[in-house]
């Protein structure tokens, strides 16, 4: 068994990181505090072209769990307790990696380039017009016919502290997108580094570098069921009882395709308020078009800056999730197109919800948003941190 050292009193001698390879991708074991937190590795099988995927399992010292692996850079099961200590997982996940390689909802994946949404697939830079994919409708959705939820991705093993001194373990992925991937410009050198700490907090972060002006956003597609998900299909209750408050005071206008129009609307008094707890099933009905929330914040605050942006309660668990994120942006989604069939494990139409920190969808046209391109010499860097909790009933 490998370790990684630290040092007295939960000092660490260094920021360590190891490659995955290296190791083989046998277990690490982290001692920090006179307790123990683990990394552990296990085969998840292999891509159609025969690359091994490895399933690693990050856990702390109250045995609470968070797992990752390298085909699209995504989180698998987080296993955090109820009020009565019960653990269960509460990400919506397949029981092997087989439904991962085919087209599924981008359930606990990385996405990009380019998240959400660009209209028509088109954009200009520098006067240099480009046209990337469209795989939805007319227009190009989280990046393309084959984006980065679908890409096998190296594995580094990290482990440090985080910004308060908490002990945490880790996984940074990386990939390499050529020149032209789905149209778009430069080849980007992207990371996505998952790290989970002994306060049952999960941290996500992305960064990214180019060889030419392009544009990135990127985020994590994972659907969360705070009651609890059982094994194997199926297994998830409703989320329409699930309190929710979000630090958001305006949404971003759309059309009929759910592209942003560059304008945004204040959400106090609509289907969209959040500014106080609310139940989310309390007026999703009066959103038909498309079929529950679907629908991109503006997350208060100075974006580049950690800040709240969400707390979710679930008052029969007594589960609590709370994100705090440097993204301009975050889309709420109600899993609204979840069919109940093996492409969605089971899972049904809003027994999930998610929320996806981001920059604006369509932000590569609109002026308006926060900007998205991304130029050699500059670093990307966005962070996105979810707490895990409990309520007392």
């Amino acid at each position: 068994m490998s370790r990684i050292g630290v040092g007295p009193c939960g000092q660490p001698a260094k920021m360590t990181v190891y490659r995955a390879r290296d190791l083989r991708l046998k277990s690490v074991s982290l001692h920090l505090l006179q307790r123990f937190m683990s990394l552990v590795t296990t085969p998840f099988g292999q891509t159609k072209d025969g690359k091994p995927v490895q399933k690693i399992t990050l856990t702390n010292s109250h045995g609470h769990r968070v797992s990752v692996m390298n085909w699209g850079a995504s989180l698998l099961e987080v296993e955090v307790p109820d009020r009565d200590g019960k653990l269960a997982n509460v990400n919506m996940v397949f029981d092997s990696l087989d439904r991962y390689l085919d087209s599924h909802p981008g359930f606990g994946s990385s996405i990009g380039r380019f998240c959400n949404r660009i209209g028509f697939g088109k954009f200009d830079i520098d006067g240099e017009a480009y046209q990337v994919t469209v795989n939805h409708g007319q227009h190009c959705l989280h990046g393309g016919e084959v984006n980065f939820s679908h890409k096998w991705w190296d594995a580094d093993l990290v482990s440090g502290k985080d910004a308060h001194g908490n002990p945490e373990v880790g996984v940074r992925y990386s990939l390499v997108s050529p020149d032209g991937d789905e149209g778009f410009p430069g080849e980007v050198t992207v990371t996505a580094e998952y790290r989970w700490n002994d306060a049952s907090e999960l941290t996500i972060e992305f960064t990214a570098t180019t060889t030419k002006p392009t544009h990135v956003n990127l985020t994590n597609h994972s659907y969360w069921n705070l009651a609890g998900i059982s094994p194997g299909d199926g297994g998830a209750s409703s989320v329409r009882d699930y309190l929710m408050l979000l630090h958001c005071n305006e949404t971003l206008d759309v059309d009929d395709d759910l592209i942003p129009t560059g304008s945004t609307s204040p959400v106090e008094g609509t289907p969209f308020d959040f500014l106080h707890p609310e139940t989310i099933g309390k007026r999703i009905e009066q959103l038909p078009a498309t079929k529950g929330y679907d629908h991109c914040y503006v997350v208060a605050g100075e974006p580049g800056t950690l800040r709240p942006a969400a707390r979710v309660v679930d008052p029969k668990s007594g589960r609590t999730f709370e994100i705090e994120t440097t993204q301009p942006g975050m889309q709420l989604y109600t899993a609204n197109h979840l069919g109940g069939n093996a492409s969605s494990a089971g899972h049904k139409s809003h027994e999930a919800f998610c929320l996806e920190t981001q920059h604006a969808p369509d932000a590569c046209n609109r002026p308006e948003f926060k900007s998205t391109l991304l130029r050699p010499g500059d670093t990307l860097k966005e962070t996105t941190v979810h707490r895990f909790g409990v309520e007392a009933g």
